[in-house]
Order: structure tokens, then sequence, then C-alpha cells
């Protein structure tokens, strides 16, 4: 739209505003002039800026909207028009790509550098555009890249280390595509098994959750997210969104304002703190207030009480569907009104060009104070600044330096220790496991000879489904344990796809005449909605096709890639062996093989209870009152559990005090004893329960973990500290208290207590 220029005069910058703006623009690059503080430029180039630019800066489109219509012969390509539409004449300031599929990397850094041609040159105030990728495990659309274990996989290697390392790998090969800022990492808490973000997140536990993507945003940032090798972090989906309580995406979750500053909260403050610049909002809904309309926690909470400076992000499309799906604003233009006054400061349209344009109507009509918008600007601009795009424009485009680095060697084989440091052993009667080389092997089942289940959604596609484009040269779990033990040794045959038996007498027959018979299950990639099931049970089909399996009487190795724990208990009990993947990533085929060979050593642990049932889902952290009775907490594996092709003893729990005052730490140290004859890594678990409380206490709460590495017969001394942190909870009154009172600290089968005076 175009606004009458009488009613925006009273917001156009005056002309010296201009001048001092344009000013210290040119005095940061003059040679030996010193630096413009970065809040001073900010500050000045918001004084400077008509209320269409302000309001280009906090609107974001989708490359979509901008690129050429496809054509099935021709290669994607921008529309220098619409290009130019969006950015000097709408005066957009982020861009995403909000479909489509995976470009190389070159292809990258041409349309990054399109774009940015535009802004620094075709713009009064030459401002570069931020564009952001939902680069979940690796840099996801840029093909060839380095695709790690999914969240809920990385979790399961409780090696925070690797997490720092997938960070830092994705960071390089993502900047290396031209592209400053990354939509992740997902700190929402996984508490409901049916929802199909699920594998998004990194499992059940509020300090697991804190700890791995604090690390990972450690490796993504560094100390400077505007070094060259760096890209900014967005933490998703601020607050409470993974717990929808019909387990369908995008739909409500209720909730006690206690239980979200409990469960949920946490790892967002911790984020904040580890310098997390940017934030987007949860799509659904808590107690009726949906995120992107709820001042109290975007404003309040984030912006106040954890003191974030950065910059809010709404979801896709979601401040228009405040009108069109929650109900909670009467038009368009009010939802737009009420969403920014809530605390969004950029809107990710992505398809159209209605929220500037409404926006730019309720500055106008005082619906959106210009207070407001100013100070949405300044936090934008506040990120562009510390990436150094406001002190050399040149920066925002790719860098010549990092060509060539997408899937290096080196990455690779961090790539392939993360998957296999993330592959759970379940089960393992009469040690079926590890298999020799020389055995001869039936591989069947729907997850046997895809790449596809073994990264699931945001993977080259949004979806993840789209086979063909997935790299050929890396192994699926069958063509891995071909290349492991040599094709003459290995038969196969499909048996199912995910909801239907295919020629069941043929394949039970090829197994009878194996010596063991390999079976993968699990789910088809999906992402987001997409993905809503009705039921945690694993299909019919899997499960008639393993029982039919199992009545052979030849030894079954079950083996899961999926993106949530799927209901298997009718085939558990006669399964010789179980080993869940998850989501391990573009290295997990062979990773898997690597295990099921004994040529590595299972070292992870589930970051989740694995349900028993589809109903009747209880956390490890649950109340005292969920442990009696016909309530008791009785998953088919507990959080936190996982085998080993060796032993572990543990021993001497000791305390460091049997008392201690207000203020002071606790010192835990046990011994671990690696008992086999395999050298193996161990998940050193610490648990707390704090025995009374004014509000019910979790019957325990993990507070520490270390992951370490034994030879045959050597012992260790692990060492934990727990600081009042650790013993404080969230009380009556919403706020968080320490409460005098009776400790326990619980390692492995070892417990001790003391005393908070």
């Amino acid at each position: 739209m175009t606004c009458p220029s009488s009613a925006l005069s009273r917001f156009r910058p005056s002309p010296w505003s201009l001048a001092i703006a344009v000013g210290l623009l040119l005095l940061s690059t003059l040679p030996g002039q010193a630096a413009v503080r970065p809040e001073e430029r900010v500050r000045a180039l918001v004084q400077a800026m008509t209320l269409e630019e302000k309001v280009g800066q906090m609107t974001q489109v989708s490359m979509e909207l901008l690129s050429k219509e496809l054509q099935s012969d021709q290669p994607h390509a921008l529309d220098p028009a619409k290009l130019l539409e969006a950015i000097r004449t709408h005066q957009v300031g982020s861009i995403l790509n909000e479909g489509g599929m995976g470009y190389t990397q070159a292809h990258w850094r041409e349309v990054i550098t399109q774009i940015q041609e535009v802004a620094t040159k075709e713009t009064r105030l030459k401002i570069p555009v931020l564009y952001g990728v939902d680069a979940i495990h690796g840099a996801t659309f840029t093909l060839g890249a380095t695709l790690f274990p999914q969240a809920i996989s990385l979790a399961s290697s409780w090696n925070l280390d690797l997490a720092r390392q997938a960070g830092a790998i994705t960071a390089l090969e993502v900047r290396a595509s031209g592209i400053p800022w990354n939509f992740y990492p997902v700190l929402d808490v996984g508490r409901q098994p049916l929802w199909p973000r699920f594998w998004e997140t990194f499992g059940e536990d509020t300090h697991l959750t804190a700890r791995f993507g604090t690390s990972y945003i450690q490796g993504l940032q560094g100390d400077d997210y505007g070094a060259p090798d760096r890209v900014a972090s967005c933490l998703k989906h601020f607050v409470g969104y993974s717990v929808p309580a019909s387990g369908f995406d995008r739909t409500p979750a209720y909730m006690a304002e206690r239980t979200l500053r409990e469960f949920f909260l946490p790892p967002f403050a911790a984020a904040v703190r580890a310098g997390a610049p940017t934030v987007m909002v949860n799509s659904a809904d808590i107690d009726g207030i949906p995120g992107h309309a709820n001042h109290h926690l975007l404003t309040e909470v984030l912006k106040g009480e954890l003191d974030f400076q950065g910059f809010v992000l709404s979801d896709c499309r979601d401040i228009k569907r405040l009108y069109s799906r929650d109900r909670v604003a009467a038009s368009p233009k009010e939802a737009v009104a009420l969403a920014i006054n809530a605390g969004v400061d950029m809107s990710m349209v992505p398809s159209d060009y209605s929220f500037p344009e409404l926006l730019i109507q309720c500055v106008l009509e005082g619906l959106v104070p210009m207070a407001r918008i100013d100070e949405a600007v300044t936090r934008i601009l506040g990120v562009k600044a510390r990436l150094g795009f406001l002190d050399d424009p040149n920066r925002a485009y790719p860098d010549p330096a990092l060509q060539e680095v997408v899937a290096t060697p080196e990455h690779t084989a961090i790539n392939l220790e993360a998957a296999r440091e993330s592959i759970i052993l379940l089960k393992n009667e009469h040690h079926t496991l590890p298999l020799t080389k020389s055995a001869t092997v039936f591989v069947t089942g729907p997850t046997a000879d895809k790449l596809s289940v073994l990264n699931g959604g945001w993977t080259i596609t949004w979806q993840g489904r789209t086979e063909s484009l997935y790299p050929q040269e890396k192994f699926t779990v069958l063509e891995a344990i071909r290349a492991k033990i040599g094709p003459e040794r290995v038969t196969f045959l499909p048996g199912s796809t995910f909801d239907a038996t295919l020629d069941l007498k043929a394949t039970v027959e090829a197994a009878k005449k194996a010596e063991v018979t390999i079976l993968c299950l699990g789910e088809g990639a999906y992402c987001e909605t997409p993905g809503n099931i009705t039921d945690l049970t694993l299909e019919p089909a899997q499960l008639l096709l393993a029982q039919e399996l199992l009545k052979t009487g030849k030894p079954v190795i079950v083996v899961l890639l999926e993106g949530r724990p799927r209901v298997i208990a009718p085939i558990v009990d006669q399964a010789a062996a179980i080993v869940l993947g998850f989501l391990p990533g573009m290295e997990g085929g062979r990773a898997l093989a690597d295990l099921l060979f004994g040529e590595v050593n299972p070292s992870a642990k589930l970051p989740c209870s694995y349900p028993k049932a589809p109903n009747g889902h209880v956390t490890y952290d649950h109340k005292p009152l969920e442990e009696k009775e016909k309530n008791r907490y009785d998953p088919q594996f507990p959080f936190g559990f996982g085998l080993s092709y060796t032993t572990y003893d543990y021993r001497d729990l000791t305390l460091g005090k049997e008392s201690l005052g207000r203020g002071e730490s606790q010192t835990v140290s046990v011994k671990v004893k690696n008992s086999g004859r395999v050298a193996g890594k161990e998940v050193v678990q610490l648990y707390l329960q704090d025995e009374f409380g004014s509000v019910s206490r979790p019957v325990r709460q993990l507070k520490g973990f270390r992951k370490i590495a034994l030879l045959p017969g050597e012992e260790r001394e692990v060492t934990f500290t727990l600081t009042m942190e650790d013993l404080s909870f969230i009380g009556l009154n919403n706020t968080r208290v320490v409460e005098p009172g009776t400790f326990k600290v619980m390692v492995d089968r070892l417990e001790q207590g003391f005393t908070l005076k």
C-alpha cells in the first residue's frame, strides 16, 4: 500500500538524523578512525529510518516469493524484479527458504550474493538482509552437507562434546553457503511422545535439554557469532509447545505456570545466558493464550525476567493465524497489533507483504506505539551489528575463503562417531550381539534400505521423504551390512511397507534359511503436522511381520529407526536383541553395522522413557502419587537406560558434607569400574530427590551426568558438585525457592542422604 505523505510526515526522520546516521556509517570505514560502538550506530540508524524502513526490517519473507516460477527442466533462480520489489520497495530486512529443496553450496552463494547486492546497493541505508535457514541437524538445505543425528539421537549419546562439535561444523557449513542465521536449537522439552516434533527435542528431561542446548550453541556461535565460521542461533519454540494435550502438532497445551517454569522455561533461560540472540515463538497456545499473543511470556518473562536482549521472531504465518485460526483477533490488522504489542519483533509472513502494510496502518491509527516499533528495530539491528553487517556490509556476503568445506573427511569422521554414540542397545538376550562376520544374515523391514529413515524431516526437503535426492554414496542399513560382511552372506526382502505386508510367506522362508534375521522397523520421514498420528503403537503390518519372523525360532534382532518411541510391547519378550537408532543421521547405516558386528561398543542411553503402552505415559521425574497402585512408572525401558557389551560396577558413593548451610555446595563422588572384557564408554548419571517440599517434588531429577571411557579393569572416580540452584524448585508463589530439609543423592543403585539446614 501507499500511505498519504501527510499521514506519515510525523514519522519521517529529520535531515539532521539522517546525516548523523550516514556520518557514523562512513566514519566506521575510514582508516585511522576509532570504531563507532554498535549501539551508537544502531541508535543513529533507527533515528534516521522512515516508518516504512523500520517496518521493513521487521518483515521476513520467503525466497520462494522472490523466485522465478519453477520449471521441471530448469534450475531454481531468483526473479530480479521480485527481488527489487521485496527489498527496495518493501524494505524487507530478512529472508528465509520456506520449503523447496536443497541446493549446492555454489548456488546458495550465488543466491545470497544476489540478495545482498540489492540490499547494499539499491536501498537508501544499505542495510544487509539477514537470511535464516532451518539447519537443524547440519546444513540441511546444502546438498552433500554433513548431516548429524537429529536432536533426540544426539541427546542419546549423552556426550556434550559431540553437541559442541555438531554445532561448530554446522555453523561452518551453513556460513560456507553464505547464510549467517540458523533456526536452531529446539529447546522444547519432549514429554509428549505422540508429538510429531518429538525427535527435534533433546528428550524429556529439563537438565539434559539445557545442557545439550547450551553446548550446541557454544559450538554454533563460539565467542562471537559474527566470526566468519560461526552463525547466530535461534531458540525454538518459546515456550511450552511440546506437550499438546492431544499429541497433535500446533494444538493447545494446558499447564499451570508453575509447571511451565519448573520444566519448560529453564532450557531457554540457560540458552539466553549462553548468548543466543534470537527466539522463535510457540506456534500453539497455552491455556487458551496463543504464543504470539502472550505478552506475559514474551515481554514480561523473556525480555524482562530473563533479560533477553535479542529479537523475537514469529513462526511461519502465525501472526495471521491469531485471526484466521485462533480467533483472538477480529481482523488481520488487529492480529498484527496484538502480536507486536505482545513482544514479537519480526514476522515470518512469509509469502506476501500484508504484514508491513498492516503494521504501518496500526502505527498510523495508534494501535501500535512508535516506541514499540523502535524497540523491535533496535533489537533486530543489534543482531545485524553483532554479525558485523553494519560495520562492513561485505561481511553479509559469502566469504570466498569458506568454499569447499562441506562434508570434509574430518567432518564425516565426527559425524560417524556421533552416530555410533547415539545408537542404544535396549535388549541383548543371551549375548546375541555382537554378531560374527561369518554369520549368514537375512535383512528385512521397511526401514532397511532407505536413507530417509535415518535422517527424518528437515533433510534436503521439508518432509525429508524424497529418497532420490539423498546422496547415493551413503549407506542404508542394508548396504552397510553388505559392505561389512560381504553381499554373499546377506539376503534381503522388504517384508512390508510401513503399513502393509509384502509377500509374508516368502519373507518367512528366507528368514528360515539364515542364521539370524535383522528386522528393521520404524517410521518414514515426516515433519510437523504431517507427522500427526492417533496411536503410538507401531503399525499392525510391522508388528505382524515381526511376529511371523519370531515364530521361525531363528534369532531376530529388531532395529528401530523412528522419530518417537513407538510402542512395540507385543514383540519385546521374544526378540533376541533390540537396537534403537531414533534418527542417527547420514552415517547411521554405517554406525549401526559397526555396532551389530562388534566394531563399536554401544554407549548410548535413553533421553526419554520408552512407553510400554499408547496411554498412561509417565515421565521418569514423576510425582510420588504416580508411584502408587496402578499409577506406577512402568515404561518398556526407563529414562537413562542403555546396555553395553561390557559391564560397569559402581562403589563408594561419597558426599562432601552430611549437612549444608544455605549458599553452600555439595560435592558428590563415586567410583566406576569397567568390570568386563571390552573397552567402553559409560554415562555416569546423578539424580537428586528432595524428600519433602511445600510443593510435591518429583521422585528423582537428573542433576548431573558425565560420559567417561574405561579400558577393561580400569576404575575412575567421578565427581559432581550440587549447588543451591540444583536444590531449588518453583514454589507456591511461582518463584524459585530453596527449602530446608532432607535430600537423597542417587547414582546407579547407590544412595546417600544429606540435610539442608
